[in-house]
């Protein structure tokens, strides 16, 4: 089947090419003679525009239309399932971790709250007893 296929081809491909002949040799366009002419050929190209750009507008607007509707209905039957069940198995552990560790990151927070207070009144003195005597010192 295959090999048939392969030599229609190969004939068709020589013979084809060769079939030029048939053709009529001066199909191109005749050059408009005068600048009315010019003109009328320039209004019937612009009032064909519109309708030569619509369709392939509408036809690809109904493309991209189905491919939208396949891949979301692929995103919302496989792929997003998926993703959400990665994440609650992710997220689950990690939930009961954390209320597991609250009460002692609380706990630490208020040792390091007091820790800080104290410092905060043991240090704060000193440096503006240091900044009042480096002042005199200026002053000197």
């Amino acid at each position: 089947m295959i090999k048939k296929i392969i030599i229609i081809l190969a004939i068709g491909g020589l013979l084809f090419p060769n079939l030029s002949f048939v053709q009529e040799v001066n199909q191109s366009p005749k050059a408009p003679e005068t600048l009315e002419e010019a003109g009328r050929i320039g209004e019937r190209i612009l009032q064909g525009l519109p309708q030569a750009i619509k369709e392939p507008w509408q036809e690809a607007l109904r493309v991209w239309g189905r491919m939208f509707n396949i891949l979301s209905n692929f995103w919302n039957s496989y792929i997003f399932p998926w993703l959400e069940n990665i994440w609650y198995k992710i997220s689950v552990p990690f939930k009961k971790e954390v209320e597991r560790r609250k009460p002692i990151i609380e706990e630490e927070f208020e040792k390091e709250k007091i820790e800080m207070k104290e410092e905060i009144k043991t240090e704060v003195p000193k440096t503006t007893k240091s900044l009042w005597d480096r002042f005199k010192e200026l002053l000197r």
